[in-house]
Formats: structure tokens, sequence, C-alpha cells
């Protein structure tokens, strides 16, 4: 019986299928003798005789037929007539040439791309213009608040209810006996250097929170793998002097007693600070003298922020550093990161409505008080004194050459005394 031959690839480039159409396969097998044993030896497929102008040609063989067969076809070669170019010797291939690829093969590289030509250029989300627009929509909002909070204060306190509880809790401060009376130097000091780190605390975390490329490394000397951004190290570094400032501020605070003036002692703190908002609402200042006492509001403010807001930027800060031992999983990256941010935004709207209200409710009185350590109970009798507002400017003059010194080429060498310092 003849099998007609399933046809492949072509032998020679550019020819036809393999084998040749009309290829046949004589399966005429003659039979075998039945086994003379139970379990004889399966003799080998007979192959077909060759004939002439007949060529050998091998037959891929597949799987049996029947189970525990042989493989099929039973044969595994078979002779054909094969045409004249099949029986010519195939061409060496030649050899690679240094010159370029003939037209044939550059015809099935990839087009050239056409250049585009630039697109018009448009403010980008980065360009002054657009940094304005994005905050502009929230100001207008927060002043259109501010301004109905303003009418609803008025038109609070000039209820019969409003102004009766106005009356009653007029915002002062209560203070336990023996409270001192005035600001000692060092707080003015403390306040100096803590209104200077927390300015550049916030701006170098801020330009750590933007960077995608630094400008310079730091590494420690004994692990010069362990690189961070140089304003990373900057920030760090503001944050150690800032919490030994701290330190020494608590300390001082309780041994001189001054602690009292920013602690709450008595619960008519809470009713007073509601009234000292109230009235700062309405624009009408409540009474007070920094140099005496704070209203309630002040003293709650003062509170939250040495008490509360500090030691949680001090704690998540120090969990975000790469200083934070490994083993200390009790406070975790995310809870640090979401804990940080806000409490940087906390401080600024702090120092923001801070230096606002320092500057409208009595700039002078204030800034001896604040920055001169001058004062008295009678605030009719240094309202006129320049001493705390010239000391104020020049603080403003080192910060602003501080905020323009914050930068690689003048840090570098800083950091150079407590590490390496590389560009890459």
């Amino acid at each position: 019986m003849q099998t007609p031959l399933r046809r492949g690839l072509p032998r020679v480039a550019g020819g036809e299928p393999w084998p040749p159409a009309g290829a046949v396969v004589d399966l005429d097998v003659p039979e075998t003798p039945a086994p003379e044993t139970p379990a004889p030896e399966t003799p080998a497929p007979a192959q077909p005789e060759p004939a002439d102008g007949l060529s050998a040609v091998a037959v891929r063989r597949g799987l049996p037929r029947t189970t525990g067969g042989e493989a099929y076809p039973p044969v595994s070669e078979t002779y054909i007539a094969l045409p004249a170019a099949a029986l010519r010797e195939p061409e060496p291939a030649p050899e690679p040439a240094s010159e370029p690829a003939p037209a044939a093969e550059a015809t099935q590289q990839p087009a050239p791309v056409k250049p585009v030509a630039p697109k018009p250029a448009t403010a980008s989300a980065d360009t002054p213009s657009r940094n304005w627009a994005r905050w502009l929509s929230p100001a207008i909002a927060f002043g259109f608040a501010l301004a109905l909070a303003v009418l609803l204060a008025r038109y609070i306190a000039g209820t019969d209810a409003g102004g009766q509880f106005i009356q009653r809790f007029d915002g002062r401060q209560p203070l336990p006996a023996g409270t001192p009376v005035g600001i000692p130097a060092w707080l003015n000091w403390a306040h100096f250097f803590n209104m200077l780190l927390m300015v550049l605390i916030i701006k170098t975390g801020l330009s750590v929170r933007s960077e995608r490329k630094p400008e310079a490394y730091w590494a420690p000397k004994n692990n010069p793998r362990a690189k961070i951004s140089l304003t990373l190290w900057l920030h760090l570094a503001l944050d150690i002097a800032w919490v030994a400032l701290g330190a020494v501020f608590y300390v001082l605070l309780f041994s001189t007693g001054q602690w009292a003036r920013i602690v709450p002692t008595s619960w008519d703190t809470f009713p007073n600070a509601l009234s000292a908002g109230l009235q700062y609402l309405t624009l009408n200042w409540p009474e007070e003298n920094g140099w005496v006492h704070y209203n309630a509001l002040q003293e709650l403010t003062y509170f939250a922020v040495v008490f509360i807001a500090a030691p949680l930027a001090i704690v998540s800060g120090a969990r975000m550093s790469p200083w934070w031992p490994k083993s200390w999983s009790f406070v975790s990256m995310k809870a640090a990161r979401s804990i940080h941010f806000p409490t940087m935004i906390f401080f600024v709207v702090f120092i923001i409505t801070h230096v606002g209200l320092v500057l409208l409710t009595g700039m002078r009185r204030n800034l001896n008080a604040m920055f001169a350590a001058r004062g008295d109970v009678d605030p009719a009798t240094y309202a006129t004194d320049w001493t705390g507002t010239l000391v104020f400017l020049g603080a403003l003059a080192v910060i602003a050459a501080a905020w323009f010194a914050a930068r690689p080429l003048v840090v570098a060498p800083v950091a150079r005394l407590t590490g390496t310092v590389s560009q890459r």
C-alpha cells in the first residue's frame, strides 16, 4: 500500500516544500511468521528495495498506531525520484562582509522615525503661573470662610447671650499663685534659635520631599555605602540641634516656674479660650499683656506646640531617619509618615498666625517682650520702645542669610567634618 508523505519546509531557499508533491511511501511489508515462543523478538521492519532512478529519503517516524506496537510508519527510509535541483550540492554560505547590508536587507529594517515638530511652549506644572493658580483657589476659599467667621462672631458677640458670656469669661489666663512675672532673657534667646531652626527644618524637609536627583550625597566614614542626600543630612543635623535646644528649654522652663504660663491649671481655661477666640474673630482683640500673662487661647496653643506637636515631630522624624534601630517595630513607617508631614503643616499654620497676631496686637510691645526682655505691668511705659523691633529685624536678617546658605556649596564643607561628601 502506498501512502502520501507529509510535506514540510523546503530544502533550498525559495524552493518547493519537501518532499515534492506526489511522493509516496510503499507500506507493503512482508508478513512476519507467527512467533514460536510466548515472547518473541519483534523483527525490524523491512525496508523497500531500491529502484533505478530513485534516491533514499529518511522518513520521520511517529507514535504507534496500536498499543505496544512499533513507531509508525514501520520504515525509516524510502526511495523516491528527486528533482534535479535537489540533487545539486548546496552552495556554501558566503562569509559575512564588513560592507553595508544589501538593499534587500535594508528594506527590512524599521523605517526611520520622522522628527516631531516641537509643541508650542506652555506653562508647565512647575512654572510660577501654575503655582500661583494652584494656590489661588484655596486662598480665595480661605478668605471667604474667614469673612463669614468674622460676621458670625460679630453677630454672636452682639447678642445678649454672647455679650454675657464674654463678660463672664473675659479670655484672661487663670494663673496659679507664685507664677513669675516677666519673660527672662534665656527665653528670648530660646525663642530666636527655635524660630531659626524651625524655618530651616521646614525648608529642608520640603526639599527632601520634592528632591528627585540630589546634587550631593553624604555617607558616614565608617560605612561609605550608607549614603543619603546632603539635603537629608542637613535636615537631620538641624533636627538634632532642635532637639538639643528643646531639652535645654524644658529644663529651664520647669526649673524657673515659667511652665505655669503655658500649662493649664484650671478648667476655667477652656471657656476663657473660647471667649478669646470669639474676640479675635470680632477683630476686637482680647485685653492681654504678654509680659504678665497670656490669654487662655494662647496658653492652650503654646501647650499644644511645646508638649504635643514637638514630641510628635521628634518621634515620627526619628522613625523615618536611617538611624532608627530596625528591631524597634513599635512605630511603623507608615504611621510616622502620616504624622510627620501634618505636624509640619501645623507648625507652618501656627508660625503664620503667631507672627500675624504679634504684629497686629501691639507690635512694639510684643516684640520688646519676645526679643528684648523689656516690659512692665503698665504697657504704656514701654509701648514706644523700639529695641525689640530692631532685634527682631536683625533676627530676620540672620534667618534670611541662613536660608540662602542652606545649599550644597556651603553645607558640603561642614558635612565633610562628619563624613564623606560626593556627587554620586
